[in-house]
């Protein structure tokens, strides 16, 4: 069952979704229930990639019998999915899990973002992963890596 939140377009700023032709998007912006701006796609992966470049961590969410796990993870962008340096524990639950998640947070002039990337876990190798590996901030980060594909990216601004 998919539960969708009611949104309305609100007069006010610039949109993050890409223009409609003929539509004079640049006045509206999607906004949500609670008055938070709906990120488009295009917005959510400039948002991630400013993210891993000022060395954010993200919040990587794994499904467990009976309560998800979060853990805090650094993470880089390679095209449009996300890698994960990780113990070989974890890439085993990340990568056995049908799908995970993972939350990036951030702070840009003065208003709060949030995006989140759901989709399977696979495993990586260095050597299969086009851009910058990510660089750890803990002693002992692991050694496997895990490319997240974005099969689901949303993201929002608070006001």
């Amino acid at each position: 069952m998919v539960v969708r939140a009611p949104v309305a377009f609100v007069p006010v700023g610039r949109s993050a979704l890409p223009p409609v032709e003929g539509e004079a998007h640049h006045q509206r912006m999607w906004v949500d229930q609670r008055g938070s701006e709906i990120l488009g796609l295009a917005e959510c992966r400039r948002l991630l990639a400013l993210g891993a470049k000022e060395k954010r961590p993200g919040h990587v969410g794994i499904p467990q019998e009976h309560a998800p796990l979060v853990l805090p993870v650094d993470y880089q962008m390679d095209g449009s999915d996300v890698i994960v340096l990780v113990g070989d524990h974890l890439s085993a639950e990340m990568t056995g899990a049908r799908a995970v998640a993972l939350q990036v947070d951030g702070l840009q002039e003065g208003r709060s973002w949030s995006v989140l990337v759901r989709g399977p876990a696979l495993e990586a190798s260095a050597a299969s992963i086009d851009g910058d590996l990510p660089s750890p901030s803990v002693a002992e980060p692991g050694r496997s890596y895990v490319r997240i594909r974005a099969d689901v990216v949303t993201g929002r601004r608070l006001r």
